[in-house]
């Protein structure tokens, strides 16, 4: 497949058209991790070759890098105390060494990490990487319009593999699930699986935080670490053009940005993904992949607010 160019090479952050303020400091330009332990660890996991829609999905993870660059890591409710951050770069073809993805992401010395997808099947590697020996007592909560149970190695398969590898699935639990875009036949694995299921519809009515709040519960009922995939195409097709698979009636940018948050708020939750984004297919604008980066700043906003 040809990888086409970052959507945002074109724009001011490489024309160098961004203001400088030193009063106003940029997100992102993360350094290198120096072997102390940090607050939040970023990895990309550019996975894109399984993929069931064609895809350029391994692009995302740079151009997210890029599009921190138009925020601050202001965060008016935050704790008044030194937060440290940390780039671990990008898995080198993840999709063809999965074993290496996980041990890439278990490398990272965190108290929170970031990956940033590829399409979904960077899951498996960052939920592997970090709950290492203890999936017997993990959970996973995913925000994401498909159930992904299906059959083989693929973007839709990543919650099937990681029960099968020991994951209970009655501590998963899904958000966002939409009608027309799953099958019966998954929804009924689903159910045998135990997985609790938050339809699309539910959500109408309830707030994200909410929902989050006692999806982390279930998550969490065995006391292990809890994953949270964040598949950015549980949103409405409106505010992420970028998703293949979004549909219209997703949720609204602002759930998703409020999921990010309150899933790094627990103290349970040691990693979290976006997904199923790809950067060559954004709008001008670049609002999908703006989504993202903003997603990783209100995870790190949610994880200095763990002791705020």
């Amino acid at each position: 497949m040809a990888l086409s160019a970052d959507p945002l090479s074109a724009g001011p952050l490489s024309s160098g058209l961004l203001s400088s303020d030193p009063l106003w400091p940029r997100a992102g330009g993360w350094p290198a991790p120096e072997g102390e332990a940090v607050d939040l660890g970023l990895i990309g996991i550019p996975t894109w070759r399984t993929s069931l829609s064609p895809t350029n999905a391994g692009l995302t993870p740079a151009a997210v890098r890029a599009a921190l660059r138009y925020y601050s890591e202001h965060f008016g409710g935050a704790p008044d105390a030194p937060f440290t951050v940390a780039d671990w770069g990008d898995v080198i073809d993840p999709d063809a060494d999965e074993r290496a993805a996980i041990a890439s992401v278990a490398a990272v010395r965190a108290r929170l990490l970031v990956a940033l997808g590829g399409d979904n099947a960077a899951t498996v590697p960052a939920a592997l990487g970090t709950w290492g020996a203890r999936i017997g007592t993990a959970g996973l909560v995913t925000v994401d319009a498909h159930h992904d149970l299906r059959d083989g190695v693929s973007n839709g398969s990543p919650v099937r593999r990681l029960i099968e590898a020991g994951l209970d699935g009655s501590r998963v639990v899904q958000i966002g699930i939409s009608d027309f875009a799953n099958s019966a036949e998954y929804a009924r694995r689903a159910k045998d699986f135990g997985v609790t299921v938050v339809h699309r519809d539910e959500l109408h009515g309830r707030s994200m935080a909410d929902v989050m709040t006692e999806a982390l519960e279930v998550a969490g009922s065995a006391g292990g670490p809890i994953h949270v995939d964040l598949d950015v195409d549980a949103c409405d097709r409106a505010v992420a053009p970028a998703c293949p698979a979004a549909v219209p009636g997703g949720i609204s940018a602002h759930e998703l940005r409020v999921a990010a948050r309150e899933a790094a708020r627990h103290p349970l939750v040691e990693s979290v993904d976006l997904t199923e984004v790809d950067a060559s297919a954004d709008a001008p604008d670049g609002r999908t992949v703006r989504l993202v980066a903003l997603c990783v700043l209100e995870a790190a906003a949610g994880l200095r607010l763990r002791e705020g």
